[in-house]
């Protein structure tokens, strides 16, 4: 004859592994912090400044293509 489970705790248990299993997908796809958001982006920011810093303005020489 097979084990006695009570059907209310084993429901919960499933709920439960469903969840984490579902939280864990969440931890990564979004799983970043607002700092590392910010401090990534204003990566990008100083690396854009730093680029359009060293771009040469004024028209190009003539016979260089």
């Amino acid at each position: 004859m097979g084990e006695i489970v009570n059907l209310k705790q084993f429901r919960k248990a499933k709920e439960r592994k469903e969840a984490e299993r579902k939280a864990e997908a969440n931890r990564a796809a979004f799983g970043r912090t607002k700092a590392e958001r910010e401090a990534t982006k204003a990566e990008r920011e100083r690396d854009a400044q730093r680029l359009d810093g060293h771009k040469l303005e004024g028209p190009e020489p003539a016979g260089h293509e």
